[in-house]
């Protein structure tokens, strides 16, 4: 039974430009000190391949797995344009992962959690097909701890209407601080939790950031969500994306993403 909830940003050119910026270095700095050249990887939820394709680079051999075969694509397209070899790729459901118990040295999912219908379950999954001595590591952000300067009142109207839209779709944008709850819940007794943020604060950070979500709540799923369940006008779309140009232009300007991060050992 697929569990996996309604995937609230879909992959729309807007959200790829953030995906894409997603590296290894920033996304699973926690996760690195534990990689050895000879592991075999599970990449959850590999999006546009840009982890992926780093982790390859430090491990023997990655599985990069998307819920469907157009998803996997993007991935695809990234490792062969970095010409690696030691990547295969599958289309899964974290929930029911269809795979032998214990093959994996590492499962790793990055912004995942968030987006799954039972995220408990998919934790024993991926702790199931990990093997003893193994690594499970997940990183997810935390929506509602966001923070930024100044306080835009736009701003405050984004957040709301993005947490209403991912938990109509059967998500929990809240999750790193949820994270650690899951991981008991699921059946871990040795996790280490720690905590980690993205800042935007530079002007080209600023102009990226803001200008990425200033698109985005025009153009992308989330934007035709809350225009077809009533959660926002077009005119509340445009404020918005107002709102993020006008904090992208502020010399102030100022923003954290917290995120939650597990290594769990099975």
């Amino acid at each position: 039974m697929d569990r996996t909830a309604v995937y609230t940003h879909g992959h729309h050119e807007s959200v790829l430009r953030s995906h894409r910026w997603r590296t290894a270095e920033n996304s699973a700095a926690y996760l690195l000190p534990h990689l050895k050249p000879h592991m075999k990887v599970l990449d959850v939820g590999s999006g546009p391949g840009t982890i992926t394709a780093d982790l390859a680079r430090l491990t023997g051999h990655v599985t990069a797995s998307e819920v469907s075969a157009d998803a996997l694509e993007l991935a695809r397209a990234e490792v062969a344009a970095r010409g690696l070899t030691n990547v295969d790729f599958a289309v899964a459901d974290v929930h029911d992962l269809p795979f032998e118990d214990g093959i994996f040295c590492v499962v790793h999912a990055h912004q995942v959690l968030q987006h799954v219908g039972d995220p408990v379950r998919a934790l024993r999954e991926m702790r199931r097909v990990t093997r003893p001595g193994g690594y499970v590591a997940v990183r997810d952000s935390d929506y509602a701890a966001f923070a930024w300067w100044p306080l835009l009142p736009e701003l405050d109207e984004w957040l709301a209407l993005y947490r209403r839209i991912a938990r109509g779709n059967g998500g929990e944008p809240d999750a790193g601080r949820r994270l650690l709850s899951w991981a008991h819940a699921a059946g871990f007794s040795d996790v280490t939790a720690t905590a980690s943020t993205w800042c935007f604060a530079t002007p080209d950070d600023r102009a990226w950031w803001g200008g990425m979500w200033a698109d985005r709540i025009l153009s992308s799923a989330m934007a035709g969500q809350a225009l077809a369940t009533g959660a926002a006008t077009e005119a509340d779309l445009r404020r918005i994306s107002a709102g993020w140009r006008a904090w992208a232009e502020d010399g102030d300007g100022w923003l954290s993403v917290p995120h939650g991060e597990l290594i769990c050992r099975p």
